[in-house]
């Protein structure tokens, strides 16, 4: 049966995508119901709502679509041709929309769910490892979803609702986030093996004053700690190199390209001096952060308090 254009559709052609959406998605489970049986009643039973109901949400389908979707026989129903084609991509639509509702309730399953967890690039070889391996000493099935990024990029994505939890330096302070400071991190002035201070355990920072720098990006925490250490001791560094990761810099400082204030390394580096700073007290604070007013899943919010827990023994000894 050929189906017959409606005189007067209720959608433009042209009408706005969400005032199409708003008006379809409501019964887009009602005409798969109905295009399943092929009866009205036996949809209105299996989906649970009165037989008058469907009825007129079908009708109101058709005439929001401006065609006809079923040719009716009596209490029975078959698809059009248009409707037959509505019916694939509706079927489609409800396909993904049940596998978008079971994945977000298997990330929030207690005991399999999912945290997407944010931490800096220096934290990445020994803190957050050892973090997540004792987490899942209690809670073995969670997953996680790392990222490894600097502070300013991680709060973005945590605006942006892409992570749950990040570590980051300095311990942020904003209207919208959440922080609380966990530790912090003794950072040490890194010079070449055969540099004039490499004999020296301790240093004051002045004594570089003079030293070419490499250091971080703008934009990262380390960065901006560095800058302030210097200018507290009375100098602006005389910047020769700027990267994006803290064990590039240790390397370029073991190839003579100048000095480095870094947190300590996973693993000594061979060809560098690692010295204490003394004045001023040259240390970055370790915080974690999350999103204000954000409803935590209980798989995140496990982790959180796991973390909490872990103020003042965050980072190896």
């Amino acid at each position: 049966m050929e189906h017959q254009q409606r005189s007067q559709p209720h959608l433009s052609p042209h009408g706005d995508t969400e005032d199409i959406v708003a008006l379809l998605a409501p019964r887009l489970a009602y005409f798969a119901g109905v295009a399943r049986t092929e009866h009205v009643t036996r949809a209105a039973r299996e989906l649970r709502v009165p037989q008058s109901t469907l009825s007129r949400a079908m009708v109101r389908l058709e005439q929001d679509l401006g065609v006809d979707l079923f040719a009716r026989h009596g209490r029975t129903v078959s698809l059009t041709p248009a409707g037959r084609t509505f019916l694939v991509s509706v079927e489609r639509a409800l396909a993904e929309v049940e596998r978008a509702a079971e994945e977000v309730r298997a990330d929030a399953d207690p005991a399999a769910g999912k945290v997407a967890f944010g931490f800096l690039h220096t934290m990445g070889s020994e803190t957050v490892p050892g973090l997540i391996r004792a987490f899942r000493a209690d809670h073995p099935r969670v997953r996680f979803s790392l990222v490894q990024n600097y502070g300013e990029a991680m709060l973005e994505r945590l605006r942006a609702g892409e992570l749950d939890l990040c570590l980051t330096s300095p311990v942020p302070e904003a209207p919208d986030l959440v922080a609380r400071r966990l530790d912090e991190q003794r950072l040490r002035l890194v010079v070449p093996a055969d540099h004039r201070l490499a004999d020296r355990k301790r240093v004051r920072l002045a004594e570089a004053a003079e030293e070419p720098f490499v250091t971080l990006e703008p934009g990262y925490g380390l960065r901006r700690i560095t800058d302030d250490l210097c200018r507290e001791a009375g100098f602006r560094p005389r910047v020769a190199f700027e990267g994006e990761e803290a064990e590039t810099l240790r390397g370029l400082v073991a190839a003579g390209l100048g000095v480095a204030l870094l947190p300590p390394p996973a693993v000594p580096r061979p060809g560098v001096a690692e010295l204490t700073v003394t004045a001023p007290r040259a240390v970055r604070e370790i915080g974690v952060a999350w999103l204000d007013g954000r409803p935590d899943t209980p798989p995140v919010a496990a982790f959180k308090k796991f973390l909490l827990s872990r103020r003042g023994s965050l980072l190896p000894d």
